[in-house]
């Protein structure tokens, strides 16, 4: 009960001064409305040093918040990737500041018109636990390059990460610039429900739901980063052995803890097994141990590693073929780890067939021509990211033009997430808006219309009286 009483006490602390933070960041930017290219730039530019000087004691805090992380995972997939989206924001951000010129039809004559992007004010994000640091500091860099303030809430299953965000950004930016805020489920909730400029939430999709529901109250728009069944289409001659190796690069990287991460594998059914033992084998090259290998990252808590472990029971006992991938044959009960596990057989009947699986379990589906495969896909909910592999260009358009997906790798798993020059967004139950990219900028900023007229002033001739010469040449040419 004391404990209890203790949560709910700090839960309100940190509830009220997040309050405070954004009533300070919102008459902070009436006083500042449009920071320059180089005020925007220095801003961003702190995050280098808070980054490059803590790469210890960032690589220890998710280590610990996971149980173990493989520390290479963090510096490539949090660290490298927020230094590559500093520098491509901070490159490209004067160009993305410039009016954008525009035309006028006749109507608008004589005139010009542009476009210009203006800082939103104060944007919200709310943070995953997979990527606790590259999902903060990537929406975090571009909301500061469009010109706003920004408050971010981190998870609460990764305290110790949040911990050392919200106390590094203290050091680096002032309250009313920039802000980290911590907490529990109640914390999550009530900054949900703040009337931001614009709110960025990533998560799964049953969450986002209620997110989304919580900015209609105020109107906020949302960009929604969700996840879902993201497929691998293998093509009927790819080799077997290089599409393991290019799938485990997506599917291996924090033990499969990633929204864009392979969930299934559509493979040419006479290939099936030729694919199973590929996986097998590429799987234990890199992990020849597990359960104290501190390359093979932990499942982040007992309830994510429960359900999965939940998965693999059910899809078992309702007829799945399991195949679980343990080199050394080792006893993972007590460890936060799973071995990487395949699952042939599913059924629509079964759990693992509908949720997101979010761990080191793949689904194999064997399919007979590439349309089926297609058909697949296009009956489920449209995925985050879709991966083809296949050399012939005409079978890859096909897939390119025949789905949907948030985003797609042709040959290769997730690393279209690390180009910074193109969006990253979902469709539909994987998600709505995008970021990365001169998309994030617009995201982040109001695209201004703008209408300026000269001296001279040509709408006096259509005003009333009606009937006169311009509106009778309106009416024989411009009504058509």
């Amino acid at each position: 009960m004391v404990a209890e009483v203790k949560e709910l006490q700090r839960n309100n602390t940190a509830i009220e001064r997040m309050h405070r933070i954004f009533d300070a960041q919102k008459a902070a930017f009436r006083q500042h409305p449009y920071p320059s290219a180089e005020q925007r730039i220095e801003l961003m530019g702190r995050f280098k040093p808070l980054l490059l000087d803590n790469i210890d004691a960032w690589v220890e805090a998710v280590s610990n918040d996971f149980s173990n992380r493989a520390a290479d995972e963090t510096k490539l997939a949090e660290i490298m990737l927020s230094l590559e989206a500093l520098k491509y924001n901070s490159k490209k951000l004067r160009k993305w500041m410039k009016a954008e010129k525009r035309s006028v039809s006749a109507l608008s004559w004589p005139g010009k018109t542009w476009v210009e992007y203006q800082p939103l004010g104060v944007v919200g994000i709310i943070v995953p636990w997979n990527y606790p640091i590259q999902l903060a500091l990537v929406p975090m860099l571009t909301a500061l390059a469009a010109g706003n303030r920004v408050m971010v809430k981190m998870s609460e299953a990764t305290p110790r990460t949040g911990a050392l965000l919200e106390k590094l950004v203290s050091e680096a930016f002032p309250e009313e610039q920039v802000a980290v805020v911590n907490g529990e489920v109640d914390v999550a909730q009530a900054f949900s429900e703040m009337p931001f400029d614009h709110m960025l939430f990533t998560g799964s999709t049953a969450v986002g739901k209620h997110i989304m529901r919580a900015a209609a109250n105020n109107l906020t728009p949302v960009t929604l980063e969700l996840g879902g069944k993201s497929p691998c289409i293998i093509g009927q001659d790819f080799p077997m052995k290089d599409v393991a190796e290019r799938i485990a690069f997506g599917k291996c990287m924090n033990s499969g803890q990633t929204c864009v991460a392979p969930d299934y594998i559509l493979c040419p059914e006479n290939r099936v097994r030729e694919f199973v033992d590929a996986w097998t084998a590429q799987v234990k090259q890199s992990y020849p141990t597990m359960v104290n290998n501190p390359d093979y990252t932990a499942i982040v808590n007992e309830r994510q590693l429960k359900r999965l472990q939940g998965y693999v029971s059910e899809a078992r006992e309702k007829g799945a073929e399991v195949i679980e991938i343990n080199p050394a044959n080792e006893d993972f009960s007590g460890s936060q780890k799973l071995p990487h596990t395949m699952v042939l057989n599913v059924t629509d009947d079964m759990q693992i067939s509908h949720d997101e699986i979010f761990g080191p379990l793949m689904i194999v589906v064997p399919y007979k021509t590439l349309d089926d495969a297609i058909d697949y896909v296009n009956e489920r909910p449209r995925p985050l990211a879709l991966y083809y592999f296949d050399w012939d260009q005409a079978n890859g358009d096909k897939v390119l033009k025949s789905t949907h997906s948030g985003g797609v790798c042709l040959n290769d798993t997730i690393s279209h997430v690390g180009v910074d020059d193109i969006p990253f967004g979902g469709i539909g139950p994987s998600g709505m808006g995008a970021y990365h990219g001169p998309e994030g900028f617009k995201t982040f900023s109001k695209a201004k219309g703008i209408y300026k007229k000269g001296k001279f002033n040509a709408t006096k001739f259509i005003l009333p009286p009606y009937g006169r010469g311009m509106h009778k040449m309106i009416d024989k040419f411009m009504l058509k």
